[in-house]
């Protein structure tokens, strides 16, 4: 869903955070695990095998049996479609017998994905500072004081300059906080010595 940051990811953002010895991205909310995979998946392409693994992928769920699923990697076939060319050779296994019709990420990259359970409405400061993070369509079920709360603590968690996306149907509008508005759905943390602003370049 919403492919536009993806989009962002590869052609923008992966290509200045590639020549980092490591850096951090998380995925809150990350439900069946669509989104950390299609993230890891971009990464491997923008970066090359030999550089996505500076790039360390946490993804967070409330749902225990969201993550149990999101692990196994296993999903309908059916939702390889749409996928860019040479995907769904390179990074899925497909199923044979009793799973003909289902696939399953392939080991190796399923084990570039930490999947922890948390809860957004608890303390998450022991988590290490992200140069992106993915939140989308989560607070969408928040009140305003409950989003204002929580977009600070991810500001927080952003390193200077680091990335919050966000769903398209999610505004801040009337959510005070520190970050620079990109476009729809996109915010940026100010680097070190500059404030917030609304809009500018990416």
């Amino acid at each position: 869903r919403e492919p536009q940051h993806f989009e962002l990811l590869r052609e923008h953002i992966l290509p200045q955070l590639g020549r980092r010895a490591s850096f951090w991205v998380w995925s809150a909310g990350c439900a069946t695990g669509e989104e950390p995979y299609t993230i890891l998946f971009t990464a491997a392409e923008a970066l090359g095998p030999e550089r996505v693994g500076a790039m360390r992928l946490l993804a967070t769920d409330i749902s225990t049996r969201a993550l149990e699923q999101a692990q196994s990697g296993i999903y309908p076939a059916a939702r390889l479609e749409g996928l860019p060319a040479g995907w769904a050779q390179r990074y899925f296994q497909r199923g044979t017998g009793r799973w003909e019709g289902s696939v399953r990420v392939k080991p190796e990259w399923r084990a570039r994905v930490e999947f922890r359970r948390l809860n957004l409405m608890e303390d998450f400061s022991h988590l290490p500072r992200f140069a992106v993070i993915f939140c989308r369509n989560v607070m969408i079920y928040f009140d305003k004081p409950t989003q204002e709360r929580l977009v600070g603590r991810f500001s927080e968690r952003l390193e200077p300059g680091g990335w919050l996306l966000i769903g398209h149907s999610e505004g801040l509008m009337g959510v005070r906080h520190e970050l620079r508005y990109v476009k729809p759905a996109v915010y940026r943390k100010p680097a070190e010595g500059q404030g917030a602003a609304r809009g500018g370049a990416i």
